[in-house]
């Protein structure tokens, strides 16, 4: 089932920048509560000038979010889109071929609604073998570099290697965790999301 967390503020939301998180487990508070999760703390951090949508569901590919994508697109109508897929293509060993062409696509849509987008990067255990990891790490730096669109190599900075502020699957981070992924996040989106308000406030 898909959930939708839309953070409302008081103003008309057509009035303010609106910016959709597309993400699985780790963008979607998994087993924790929804406000303890990094895109709520992002939503409280900006407040009442942006709508923080959060379109993650938890155990989603790049597949599922290619085929989410252009209704959430429109419904929507993000001035940013926080691309967050592929973990779990990554640890099904899905071909990363198939994984860089959805995320193409998702920016490749984004794009040509005029929605910046920001890729945020996510790495898989070594065991997996040295290939399939450096093919699949390869996508994300592929589509930063295709693209020109902004990127963080690892979301999980700081924290996947932290065994404290890992949840007992060695996956999911947990709520201590949630504030550190947001500061990871946080000197890619804050220049954009400053830039976006002044062009509006000018508008």
């Amino acid at each position: 089932m898909m959930f939708v967390l839309l953070i409302s503020a008081t103003a008309q939301a057509d009035e303010r920048l609106r910016l959709m998180v597309m993400g699985d487990s780790l963008s979607a508070a998994y087993n924790m509560e929804q406000e303890q999760g990094w895109v709520a703390l992002l939503a409280e951090r900006l407040g009442d000038d942006v709508d923080v949508i959060n379109a993650s569901v938890s155990g989603e590919t790049t597949s599922g979010g290619a085929q989410r994508f252009p209704d959430l697109l429109r419904q929507h109508e993000p001035n940013m889109v926080l691309l967050e897929l592929g973990g779990n293509d990554g640890l099904r060993g899905l071909s990363p071929q198939q994984m860089h062409d959805n995320l193409a696509q998702m920016i490749e849509r984004s794009q040509a609604a005029d929605a910046e987008v920001i890729l945020l990067g996510i790495d898989i255990p070594p065991n997996y073998g040295s290939a399939y990891r450096e093919a699949f790490k390869d996508v994300f730096t592929r589509l930063a570099d295709n693209y020109d669109v902004a990127f963080l190599p690892f979301l999980l900075e700081g924290v996947a290697l932290n065994d404290e502020l890992m949840q007992e699957d060695d996956i999911h981070p947990t709520a201590e965790a949630q504030p550190i992924i947001l500061e990871n996040v946080w000197p890619l989106l804050a220049p954009s999301v400053e830039q976006q308000l002044a062009q509006q406030a000018s508008d």
